[in-house]
């Protein structure tokens, strides 16, 4: 038996026997105490794989009983760490509401009625904090894998650089020699059957350095997302639990710089996790305007912070807008108090210029 599996059992007997403890303490015996028992074993053997319906198990046991303190916490906390579907993120809500309204009736009705204050107390810290906690822990773990993911992309890319510079260097040196030993002999004085055979050594000479320069071109270039990768992108937020729209305007044409796709990729992944950071919660607009010259690129969020203002640079900001650069391009940071707006302006090849938008 594996030593999670161990740990989970093991929480799940704490939780039953603590919760059991406090019930047997004020007076329940027999059977009914015997279910409570069972129930809360299962709700907390179920609750890694389904953690809305233990936490909803959760919240009628402790109605029923005026206990369940212990799974309350854990399962609360396995609902706001596992559940990602907005549509159980807005039952637990309900149900939670639900909850403190029941405790409230029973407050009312009891002889010896609780202050409602102490009532809403007890149930946030047994109920809505948990959720907040499992909630907050999910998105910064969410948030540090995608640094991983951008980590190890980063390292794949250098790796791709560092074989494409040695193929240039080395094999383009050695085929750059045979192109000109080969145009040598074309020009010298040869018999007339060895013409035929040095003009196709040189044509295969020429041929092997336009495909060096293709491979090159290829591994520098190799699994890098563009602008048909945004959608994706978007679609992983939306899982991810953000709310994002994807405006479009103009006609898709060509950009200027081979680059320049992937920079437009990287400004809305940036912007996302910029949002997701300092906006959670926050509606996120995408919009991707094709005009005559250029693609505008723009990721909006409403600026969500504790003092009213946002910051408006880092690390990554900076390195976003080296490469939106060295594409031809240019990026804005728009800080508004009441919005932050990152914008990259990216031209369009020579032939689109003037196209119709």
């Amino acid at each position: 038996m594996s030593m999670s599996r161990v740990r989970r059992m093991a929480w799940v007997v704490a939780v039953a026997a603590a919760d059991t403890a406090l019930l047997w303490l004020v007076g329940t015996e027999g059977w009914a105490l015997a279910a409570f028992a069972a129930v809360t074993g299962l709700a907390m053997a179920v609750s890694p794989r389904r953690p809305l319906a233990a936490f909803l198990v959760a919240l009628s046991l402790a109605v029923l009983t005026g206990g369940s303190y212990a799974l309350l916490v854990c399962t609360g906390y396995q609902a706001g760490h596992r559940i990602s579907w907005r549509r159980d993120a807005i039952v637990a809500f309900v149900a939670t509401v639900a909850h403190l309204g029941a405790l409230l009736m029973i407050a009312q009705r009891t002889a010896f009625a609780p202050d409602p204050f102490v009532v809403l107390a007890r149930a946030g810290v047994l109920t809505a904090l948990p959720v907040l906690a499992g909630r907050y822990l999910a998105q910064q773990r969410e948030h540090q894998r995608r640094e991983r993911e951008l980590t190890a992309e980063r390292e794949r890319l250098h790796e791709r650089l560092r074989i494409a510079r040695d193929m240039h260097d080395s094999l383009g040196h050695l085929l750059g020699l045979v192109s000109v030993q080969a145009a040598a002999l074309e020009v010298a004085a040869l018999p007339a059957e060895q013409r035929g055979t040095v003009r196709s050594l040189a044509s295969t000479a020429r041929t092997a350095m336009a495909e060096l320069h293709e491979v090159v071109g290829a591994l520098r270039h190799a699994d890098r997302p563009g602008v048909e990768g945004i959608d994706e992108l978007v679609a992983r937020a939306a899982a991810a639990g953000l709310t994002v729209t994807v405006e479009r305007s103009g006609s898709a044409a060509p950009l200027a710089e081979a680059d320049a796709g992937h920079a437009a990729h990287r400004v809305v992944q940036e912007g996302l996790t910029n949002a997701a950071k300092h906006a959670p919660g926050a509606p996120i607009r995408v919009s991707l305007d094709w005009q005559p010259d250029a693609l505008l690129v723009s990721v909006a969020n409403p600026a969500v912070t504790r003092t009213g203002r946002v910051t408006s640079g880092g690390v990554g900001l900076a390195g976003l807008s080296e490469r939106v650069r060295a594409a031809g391009g240019l990026l804005r940071v728009h800080a508004e108090p009441y919005e932050f707006r990152l914008v990259a302006m990216l031209p369009l090849a020579q032939g689109a210029v003037g196209a119709p938008a």
